[in-house]
């Protein structure tokens, strides 16, 4: 996320149509709070911390100490992790050229609700480690069973109609590269651009199996309380053009909040482990 210098024709076009900008923003920031946009990042902050704390008892002597946790902590600020998201899946969905009349109908019936607040409460469940496994060993016994569970069927067909996989692991290929940059610059390690990708791209096989069981035992855990009507009108919704828009703007907006962290963790961990050499 670069700044640039605008061309003046660019910038007064801006100031022309800010209304109209901030009018879409608006919208845009009424569906994201439908779809629990601020609870959502506050379970992506407390992985965030765990990750954080991995990251310092695999690369930093002594764990990196208060001084690590404080730096992460700032890292995963809530309040620009959602404004990022926002600005994020605002741009993405202005190119869109759709309305969002009929999500946000969705998104305000009693199932659309109970759809979001299942998806987050098992988000949340899974930062446990024993959770996250539970989940994924019966989605492994589920898939492992004879014949065709119409659950798990239309669970296949959401994540099929909006490319969940590659979308999930594009971004974190690209996430991981951030991070390497991060370290790099940081002056941790010298590599070119051409071994970044290499090291990541050797990753992809592993990061497309891991994510495909991941994305499964999670919709699994979420919506096993969901009424199977309820979750058959859902998918129907996110396979629709509309549906598969919305889907396309929240990884835009994630995407863009998940390169920044990683960059800013890449270089942070890196002038603790250079500190620490001095």
């Amino acid at each position: 996320m670069l700044h640039r210098i605008l061309p003046l024709a660019t910038a007064a076009a801006l100031t022309l149509t800010s209304p109209v900008w901030a009018q879409a923003t608006r919208a845009t920031d009424a569906l994201l709070d439908q779809l629990g946009l601020p609870e959502t990042v506050a379970v992506m902050r407390q992985e965030g911390l765990d990750y954080g704390a991995e990251l310092a008892a695999d690369m930093l002597p002594g764990g990196g100490g208060r001084s690590w946790t404080e730096v992460v902590q700032r890292i995963y600020d809530t309040e620009r992790m959602e404004a990022t998201v926002r600005n994020g899946f605002a741009s993405a969905w202005a190119d869109e050229n759709l309305s969002l009349e009929e999500l946000a109908a969705f998104f305000a019936t009693e199932a659309g609700r109970e759809v979001i607040r299942l998806e987050i409460s098992a988000r949340e469940a899974m930062i446990d480690d024993s959770v996250e496994e539970a989940a994924r060993e019966a989605y492994r016994d589920s898939a492992d069973e004879t014949g065709t569970d119409s659950r798990l069927q239309l669970i296949s067909d959401f994540i099929e109609a909006n490319d969940l996989i590659d979308a999930n692991v594009v971004g974190a290929m690209n996430s991981s590269y951030e991070f390497y940059a991060g370290l790099v610059d940081g002056g941790a390690f010298e590599m070119s651009e051409e071994e970044i990708l290499e090291v990541v791209w050797d990753s992809e096989a592993d990061n497309r199996s891991d994510t495909r069981e991941w994305l499964f035992a999670y919709m699994m855990l979420a919506y096993r309380p969901l009424e199977e009507a309820a979750l058959r009108d859902y998918v129907e919704m996110a396979s629709s053009d509309q549906g598969r828009a919305l889907n396309r703007a929240l990884f835009a907006g994630f995407d863009r909040m998940y390169g920044e962290i990683s960059y800013a963790l890449g270089l942070a961990l890196a002038r603790q482990m250079t500190a620490q050499e001095l």
